[in-house]
């Protein structure tokens, strides 16, 4: 199920760095992260759902590079994204 608009705006309106970003790492792990807790609810119902699983690892993937990438440009901004969106690392 894709995330709302309005969902969408306020993920933006929390983490964007500048008035007018819309697609800074922050912002795209969140967005990420909101997809990824909303399939993994939609796995536990439907457990042989192979499709969307394949679709959840790649997202995790993505984010996980996102992360790497931010890790060595700035790692304090790296350590507030983890810290504010509660992911393991």
């Amino acid at each position: 199920m894709p995330i709302t608009k309005e969902r969408k705006a306020v993920l933006i309106g929390d983490y964007k760095r500048a008035a007018n970003d819309t697609g800074s790492p922050e912002i795209q792990i969140a967005i990420l992260t909101t997809r990824v807790g909303d399939l993994t609810e939609h796995l536990r119902t439907h457990k042989k759902d192979y499709a969307s699983r394949r679709g959840l690892l790649m997202m995790v993937s993505r984010r996980r590079r996102l992360l790497d990438y931010l890790k060595t440009v700035d790692p304090q901004r790296y350590l507030d994204v983890i810290r504010r969106l509660d992911i393991r690392k």
